[in-house]
């Protein structure tokens, strides 16, 4: 485990049928898990976790009928479900690419544990209730048929997520789950009308999560007696009506009852209790609290929209504030005055001494004048993109009252003050890059877990309550290769997005920043090639190197998948519009990985002729008239192609003919004259067939087509690419 290995080890073979453990986990091992590992008869325990493994699982897993703990989580599996001997315990399949129906479970009589979560998986979920489970998790799939076993009961159940699927209808809960201590069933289209009170019956519930589930219901009062045990309930995003009952007596942490149609008071007793907790929200209702205990960021943060209706009698303080108004109010006038001009008086005094004089004779030519302060972005301190940050996160008061949402970690209650402190209140030391959508910094987060925070500072007209439902959609849409969002913040008018963390920079740094022979980190692996001069260049990026065809067709054949996901796999359909080398982005497996999807419309650049420079297609040449579709996306696609094929960029490099001011005309041109093998990358010529690079430019050419009706859809494009995949032998 965590040896840096890229390949499966040559000896592996070797080591028999008496192996009874292999861990290979929390490597960079891509390719195949070949059928040979049926030959390790013996074999308890396989962990192949956090790879790149790709293709389908080997049918041989299930002729090891000794294996009890099946790991191949976190890696590009995929196909169906393998089956697996009658002893396994545990199967984590997670995090892969898996799709069509569950297969049979009920022959694997021991299984316990079973984690299937973020794939693409569909139809019924009927086949994963088996008696003997006691952890299922099939979260951030396609599965949309609610139904069990009419004898399943469940009650070795404790822990179960359905959470992000497609399910509808009803929820059989009643005589059900009587020892279920985790339930997440959000982000799905229930019909239940009494799941509320169905949920009242298993009394044993610590964690509820039935956020965006559609309930058309109300709250029973008698969970607070039931569910004694109960930690966090969330029941944000629904439609639940009438009143909050008092759940002052339950050992919640996180209480979430945000945007419903509850209405009346919040009972004291409860209000009481909220300081306590680690999260609560109660926004977006028609509520009435009095909180005088919470300052007013803290009450405008948790009761959005809510009414404060606290007694004068709450606070005599504002009775003695109140009785001496009048004469107060002069005198503290005329100090502010006083204190205004005096102000005023010492900075001209200081701006006048400050003035520098120069000496007799001392003069600075009109390029070498000294500059100002502000003409200095460059300067440490919050960053100088469009806005300053020091605006906005000063409008938040209280830090720690603003909470940082993580999709699949409900239980960790970050704050804005965590954000804070990760990036040095967004220090120009912590920034990543500065894009179209607004500045991206790196930070870690308490527990040590590093992330991209991305604040989009363009602002728009989107309210917070929409704003946040459409963040939590995008950190539903889950393909190996996307960048994934992995939570959001709102504070002080500003949407924060929160990326998983890409160790390995974007495709425009790999291609025209690094120079050959520079190390971007310490632990990539080593692979060599002769240089310009004759000598050996190192490069430390993956064992084919940059400068290699078979790792630049990769690239072309991941961002693909990614945007044929989101044009085809996604509903509704979402069109990326800005395509480009800086968008796709490296894992600490060297995949590609596309950013920055679906941000538009939350960042308030939804603008239809807005494009990156060098990407823009040219039926956006009357921007008023353009529309973002997704063959403008198949455009842009199609620059990025001829990039990773010619290694030149868009715009700003040389091209013999200067008439072709951009890459996309002058690549173009030389492909229609059939002379496109003399425009691919001298570094890329040799170490591949320089026919399916000619083929390759020709698929740039039909995606840069000037009628988006000519353009192929990224699912064409997709086929195109595997018909030209480099093998091995290719190289050779």
């Amino acid at each position: 485990s965590a040896n840096r290995l890229t390949a499966l080890p040559n000896d592996l073979w070797e080591l028999g049928a008496s192996l009874r453990s292999l861990n290979l986990s929390r490597n960079a091992i891509r390719g195949a898990l070949p059928n040979n590992v049926g030959n390790f008869a013996r074999l308890q325990v396989l962990d192949v976790s956090h790879n790149a493994f790709s293709g389908a699982l080997p049918p041989a897993l299930g002729s090891i009928a000794g294996l009890q703990v099946l790991n191949a989580s976190h890696n590009q599996f995929q196909g169906q479900v393998p089956g697996a001997g009658g002893g396994l315990v545990s199967m984590d399949l997670s995090g892969n690419a898996l799709d069509g129906d569950l297969p049979d479970l009920s022959p694997l009589r021991s299984l316990a544990y079973l984690n299937l979560s973020g794939n693409q998986l569909r139809g019924s979920i009927i086949g994963a209730f088996q008696e003997q489970l006691r952890v299922i998790d099939l979260s951030n799939n396609r599965f949309s048929r609610l139904n069990f076993s009419s004898g399943y009961s469940g009650t070795s159940l404790t822990y179960l997520d359905l959470s992000s699927n497609e399910l509808l209808g009803e929820f059989g809960l009643p005589g059900r789950f009587r020892n279920l201590r985790h339930m997440n069933l959000a982000f799905n289209q229930l019909s239940t009308n009494n799941l509320l009170a169905s949920i009242g019956e298993i009394s044993s519930l610590e964690y509820v999560n039935l956020s965006s589930t559609g309930l058309h219901e109300r709250i029973p009062g008698v969970l607070a007696s039931r569910l004694v045990g109960l930690h966090v309930l969330d029941l944000s995003r629904n439609n639940i009506s009438g009143v909050v009952p008092d759940l002052s007596t339950l050992p919640l942490r996180v209480l979430d009852l945000s945007v419903n149609n509850l209405t009346g008071e919040i009972p004291v007793s409860l209000v009481k209790k909220l300081a306590s907790m680690d999260r609560f929200n109660f926004s977006y209702n028609n509520l009435t609290v009095c909180a005088s205990e919470l300052s007013p960021e803290a009450f405008a943060a948790a009761f959005a929209r809510s009414r404060n209706d606290c007694p004068i009698a709450v606070n005599p303080d504002s009775m003695k504030k109140n009785g001496g108004h009048r004469k107060g109010m002069k005198l503290a006038l005329a100090i502010v005055l006083t204190l205004f001009f005096s102000v005023l008086a010492l900075l001209c005094l200081a701006l006048v001494c400050r003035k520098p004089r120069k000496k007799r004779g001392d003069t600075f030519p009109v390029d070498k004048q000294p500059s100002s302060f502000k003409d200095e972005p460059g300067t440490s301190g919050p960053f100088a993109f469009q806005t300053d940050s020091t605006t906005w996160v000063a409008d938040v008061k209280v830090a720690t009252s603003v909470p940082v949402v993580i999709f699949e970690k409900p239980l960790l209650s970050f704050t804005f003050a965590d954000l804070l402190a990760a990036t040095s209140n967004f220090d120009r030391g912590t920034l990543l890059a500065e894009g179209r959508f607004g500045p991206v910094y790196t930070g870690f987060l308490p527990g040590g877990i590093q992330v991209a925070v991305k604040v989009l500072v363009h602002g728009s007209a989107m309210a917070d309550e929409d704003a946040a439902r459409e963040l939590e959609r995008l950190g539903r849409i889950k393909h190996s290769n996307l960048v994934p969002l992995t939570g959001y913040c709102l504070a002080g008018g500003q949407r924060i997005a929160i990326y998983e963390y890409m160790e390995n920079g974007n495709l425009h740094n790999l291609l025209h920043d690094l120079p050959l022979g520079v190390q971007t980190t310490e632990d990539w692996s080593t692979d060599t090639w002769e240089d310009n001069n004759g000598g050996v260049a190192t490069e430390n990026i993956t064992p084919e190197g940059t400068a290699a065809w078979r790792f630049r067709h990769k690239i072309a054949l991941g961002a693909a998948r990614a945007l044929a996901f989101l044009h085809h796999g996604c509903i509704p359909q979402i069109v990326h519009r800005d395509v480009k080398a800086s968008s796709i982005y490296f894992d600490y497996a060297m995949e590609p990985r596309l950013s920055d999807f679906g941000l538009s419309m939350i960042a308030g650049t939804s603008t239809d002729g807005d494009h990156s420079p060098g990407y823009v297609p040219p039926e956006f040449s009357d921007p008023e008239n353009a529309t973002a579709t997704s063959k403008s996306d198949v455009y842009s696609f199609g620059i990025v192609l001829f990039e990773l094929i010619t290694g030149k960029k868009p715009l700003g490099d040389e091209y013999p003919d200067q008439k072709e001011a951009s890459l996309v005309s002058w690549a173009r041109a030389m492909v229609k004259a059939n002379q496109g093998s003399s425009i691919i990358d001298p570094k890329i010529r040799d170490t591949g067939l320089e026919r399916q690079m000619d083929e390759a430019l020709r698929v740039a050419y039909l995606c840069t087509a000037e009628l988006p009706s000519k353009r192929p859809t990224m699912q064409q494009i997709v086929g195109l690419l595997k018909d030209i995949e480099p093998r091995v032998a290719d190289e050779n």
